[in-house]
Parts: structure tokens; C-alpha cells; sequence
């Protein structure tokens, strides 16, 4: 197991905000996994599966708390057809980008909308992360997570889905998503490339991919307007507070402007939830996780 002393939250998420944890630990086996919980005991410290930290917003200071990578060796492969489904096995902790470019080579079509989104296949699971109409939870089939000291085989109908939501029997704060296998329907690789592409592009226009930004801020209410509409009407469309601000491209981006710092986006966080609350009644919910 790789150790790290106070790594820097700036350095492991896509918002580059935020303090120090006091340790890192990187598991890359099952006997890594087995030794954790006694490690975290040891040390005394809550732990938080950490990915490609795309949907982080880490406070200010040093935090005692202990960040957990999986790096273990990374699988990515067919495993066969299964009725008009073909059923892929991936690695947690491969990045979905390459997981896109993968199931385009093989034509298998179903996620073109989450082109363009960053993060690890683990952290979209564990989120349930969607873009232009499509989940990635529609097409999971079953999950191997390690949760409280074990190492769980779960089948679809044992897991939990919702709006930016998932869980299983037991779940707690904390787990790893080591591995899933995915069900999907065939395609063509020039017709997924050219659908994966226009949503890139789309993307690309309305919302600030290439700055610093943990993605959407807020979760779009069940009822009315998306969050992003709320803030523009309310205001914050572009709205600063000394090195961060509402991106003028999409409003419920929150950028980080190079100068930043995590208590400025809390501040600027709760300026739009209340005036949002005290334009129409509804008070916005982070998307983004807030650590600790």
C-alpha cells in the first residue's frame, strides 16, 4: 500500500481548491484492502474515497481525515453477449473518458452523453452521473464494492438508483467501487463517435470544460426550473467572489479563477442558495460533495 502524508486537495481535485488531509492511502491489492480498516483505526481518521476528485470541494486547513485511492491493476474487457446485450467488466478506477473511447471501438452505444464529463468509472457509479438524458446507472448490471472491512458481489437488483444517487444494503459513508459490469446495445463506431462528439461540442459552448470547476454545482430541483436557471434569474450568472465566480458560460458552474480559495465558494455557495430561496421558495442542494 502507498502512503502519503498531507496531500493537498488542490492537487487532487478538478476545482483545485482547498486545504490538506492528514494521509493518502493507496490500495493496490486484496491484502491492502484487508489491512485498511485497521490502518484508518490506527490513525484514527474518517476515510474518503477519493477518485479523480471531479465532484470535490474541499474546505480550507488541514483536515484529519485519510484519502482513499483504489490503483489496483485496472481490467477492461468484453466479456461476452448476453440476449442483444454485450456485457463489459470495468475497473473502478479507470477514468471515463477511456471507458467511452473503449466502448465507441466496440460499438456499444448507450453513454455518449457523459462525453466530455472527467472523473473515474467508480466516482460516476457511486453518483450515478448523467448527462443529456442518459445515467450510468441505466446500464449497470452488478458492482463489486468494498465496504466495512469486506468485499461485496452485488447484483443489479440489490442496488439503489436515483437523481445523482446510489446505495446498496449497508452502504455507508464510505466505500470502494472496485469493479462493474455494464450491459449494452450495439451500434456503429462512426454513428457513437459522431453523437459522442456533438455532445462534447455542446458541452464546449455552454459550459466552462476547459477551467478549473468541480461541474455542476447544484442539483436541478424535482419540480421547476434547472438550478442553472435559477441562479441566472436570481443573478449569479458570472457573479464573483475574489478568486472564484459563477461561470458567465453556465450558472451553476462554480470556476475557480486561479486565485481562489475554498471559503470564498462556500460563501459564494450560500449567497446564491438564499437568494435563490428568497426568489422562489426553493432552496438548492449541493451536487458537489463538501469535505469534510
Amino acid at each position: 500500500m502507498r502512503e502519503q502524508a498531507w496531500p493537498n486537495f488542490p492537487r487532487l481535485t478538478t476545482l483545485h481548491l482547498g486545504g490538506r488531509a492528514r494521509r493518502m492511502f493507496a490500495v493496490e491489492n486484496a491484502d491492502d484492502l484487508e489491512a485498511l480498516p485497521d490502518l484508518l483505526a490506527d490513525f484514527a481518521l474518517a476515510p474518503l474515497a477519493l477518485g479523480n476528485g471531479s465532484n470535490i470541494l474541499a474546505k480550507d486547513g488541514d483536515h484529519d481525515m485519510a484519502l482513499v485511492r483504489e490503483a489496483m491493476p485496472e481490467k477492461l474487457e468484453i466479456l461476452g453477449p448476453d440476449g442483444p446485450k454485450t456485457v463489459v467488466r470495468v475497473s473502478g478506477s479507470v477514468k471515463l473518458p477511456r471507458f467511452l473511447r473503449f466502448l465507441a471501438e466496440h460499438a456499444l452505444t448507450g453513454l455518449e452523453g457523459m462525453a466530455g464529463i472527467p472523473g473515474t468509472v467508480g466516482g460516476a457509479i457511486a453518483m450515478n452521473a448523467g448527462s443529456f438524458g442518459c445515467e450510468i446507472g441505466t446500464f449497470l448490471r452488478a458492482v463489486t464494492v468494498f465496504s466495512e472491512g469486506h468485499i461485496q458481489a452485488l447484483d443489479r437488483n440489490q442496488l439503489s438508483f436515483g437523481y445523482r444517487h446510489f446505495a446498496f444494503p449497508g452502504s455507508r459513508a464510505f466505500f470502494l467501487i472496485l469493479e462493474a459490469e455494464f450491459g449494452f446495445e450495439s451500434g456503429t463506431v462512426d454513428a457513437i463517435h459522431r453523437l459522442a462528439n456533438t455532445h462534447f461540442l455542446a458541452k464546449k459552448a455552454h459550459q466552462p470544460i476547459a477551467l478549473a470547476s468541480a461541474g455542476c454545482l447544484f442539483k436541478n430541483p424535482s419540480q421547476g426550473p434547472a438550478a442553472g436557471k435559477l441562479l441566472e434569474d436570481a443573478g449569479f450568472k458570472g457573479r464573483e467572489l475574489g478568486g472564484v465566480a459563477f461561470s458567465d458560460m453556465h450558472a451553476n458552474f462554480l470556476v475557480n479563477k486561479g486565485s481562489g480559495t475554498a471559503s470564498q465558494a462556500l460563501e459564494l455557495m450560500q449567497l446564491a442558495q438564499e437568494a435563490v430561496e428568497a426568489m422562489s421558495g426553493i432552496r438548492l442542494e449541493p451536487e458537489v460533495r463538501i469535505v469534510p
